[in-house]
C-alpha cells in the first residue's frame, strides 16, 4: 500500500468566533486526483488554502512528503495553486508566464524557457508561446495557468474551482484534458468544486464536505452508490428519500415505509427509524416479480427530455404520498397524469440512518 504523500491531521480553523473547519483528517496518495466537493460555505476552499499555506490552521498539522509544513509559507512548500481567475501577467508572453516560477528560483534563462516550452507542449500550446494572455481563449488561459503551476514540479498541485469561469462545453473538454495531463505527469492533484458531475468525472477520491466536516470520502462510484449520509445522497446526484422503520432483522432488513413493507440491506436494529434512498436510474416501470420490489402505483406529474434520457417525476398513490424521481430511456413512452407501477431491486435501496 502506498504511503500518503500529504497528511491533514486534526485540522480545525476559525475566523473570529466562527468555526469553518472541524477536526478534519485526510490522506492524499501519490499520483492521485482528489476532489473536495461541497456547497458554498462547506469549508473546502479554506481547507485548500491551509494545504497551500495561505492560511495557518487554528489547530492541527499539515504534512507533505513526511515534513511538517503547517507553518511553512506558500513559496517554500512543495505545492502550487491554480486559481479560477488564472492570475496570469497580462504584460508577459505566454512563455514568460509559464517560466515565471523558475525565474523566481534563479533558474537560468535557457533552461527555464526550455522547461516552459516542454510544459506548453504538454498542454498543447507550444505554438502560442509568444502570444499574450489576452490573445487566448478562456480554456487556453486555463491551460497556461496549469503549465505555469506544473513547471516547478510541485509534489501537490492545488486547483481552486479552476473550471468555474468556463462554459459547459469547454468545461467538459477541460475535464478530459485535466485528467489526461494529471495521469501523464503523475503529480497529485487536489481540486475544489461544487459541481457533482465534475467531481465524478475527475476524481480518484471524492471528499464530500458540509458545514466544515467531511461527510463522505472514497472513490466516486462508491460515494454515489452507497452514500454514508442523507446529505451525501441528496448532494451527490438526485435521490428519492423516504422514511421507514425496521420491523424485522435477519440476513436482510424488513422495513415498514409509506410504500409498504420493503426488504433492504444494511446495518440497523429492529425498531430503529431509518431513511431509504433510491437513485433515479434504479427506479423502473417494470420488473420481475421474484427479483424486484413493487413500490406501488404512482401518477406521472412531469416528463422532461434531457437528450440521452427522460427525467420523470411521479407521485405515489400511498399515504402519505412519496415523490419519486426516475431516469428512463428516451424510447420509453410515458405521459403526464398516467398511472404506472414502479419497481426497484432490493440491493438498490440505500439505507441512511435517520
Amino acid at each position: 500500500m502506498n504511503e500518503p504523500l500529504a497528511v491533514i491531521r486534526g485540522i480545525s480553523h476559525r475566523f473570529g468566533a466562527v468555526e469553518v473547519l472541524r477536526d478534519i483528517s485526510l490522506e492524499i496518495l501519490p499520483g492521485s486526483y482528489t476532489v473536495l466537493l461541497g456547497p458554498s460555505g462547506s469549508g473546502k476552499t479554506t481547507l485548500l488554502s491551509i494545504l497551500g499555506g495561505f492560511l495557518t490552521p487554528s489547530e492541527g498539522q499539515v504534512l507533505i512528503g513526511g515534513e511538517d509544513c503547517t507553518l511553512t509559507p506558500p513559496a517554500e512548500r512543495p505545492t502550487t495553486t491554480v486559481f479560477q481567475d488564472y492570475a496570469l501577467f497580462p504584460h508577459m508572453s505566454v512563455l514568460a508566464n509559464v517560466a515565471f516560477g523558475l525565474r523566481m528560483r534563479k533558474v537560468k534563462r535557457r533552461e527555464r524557457h526550455a522547461r516552459a516550452l516542454d510544459l506548453l507542449g504538454l498542454v498543447g500550446l507550444d505554438q502560442a508561446a509568444r502570444k499574450r494572455p489576452h490573445q487566448l481563449s478562456g480554456g487556453q488561459r486555463q491551460r497556461v495557468a496549469l503549465a505555469r503551476a506544473l513547471v516547478v514540479e510541485p509534489k501537490v498541485l492545488l486547483l481552486d474551482e479552476p473550471l468555474g469561469a468556463l462554459d459547459l462545453k469547454l468545461r467538459r473538454q477541460m475535464q478530459d484534458e485535466l485528467k489526461a495531463i494529471q495521469k501523464r505527469v503523475g503529480t497529485a492533484f487536489v481540486h475544489v468544486t461544487h459541481d457533482q458531475e465534475e467531481a465524478m468525472a475527475l476524481a480518484d477520491d471524492v471528499v464530500v464536505m458540509n458545514d466544515g466536516r467531511i461527510e463522505d470520502h472514497g472513490p466516486p462510484e462508491d460515494v454515489y452508490r452507497r452514500p454514508r449520509s442523507r446529505f451525501t445522497a441528496a448532494f451527490m446526484g438526485e435521490s428519492t428519500i423516504f422514511r421507514g422503520k425496521v420491523v424485522e432483522k435477519s440476513d436482510r432488513l424488513l422495513v415498514m415505509t409509506p410504500l409498504g413493507k420493503l426488504t433492504a440491506h444494511g446495518e440497523a436494529e429492529e425498531g430503529e427509524e431509518i431513511e431509504l434512498a433510491i437513485r433515479p436510474e434504479n427506479l423502473k416501470l417494470q420488473g420481475s416479480r421474484e427479483a424486484w420490489l413493487h413500490l406501488g402505483r404512482a401518477r406521472i406529474t412531469d416528463v422532461v427530455f434531457q437528450g440521452s434520457f427522460k427525467r420523470v417525476i411521479a407521485v405515489s398513490d400511498s399515504m402519505p404520498p412519496v415523490q419519486m424521481i426516475l431516469r428512463i430511456g428516451t424510447e420509453e413512452g410515458v405521459k403526464l397524469r398516467e398511472h404506472v407501477d414502479l419497481y426497484c431491486r432490493p440491493a438498490d435501496l440505500i439505507l441512511l440512518k435517520a
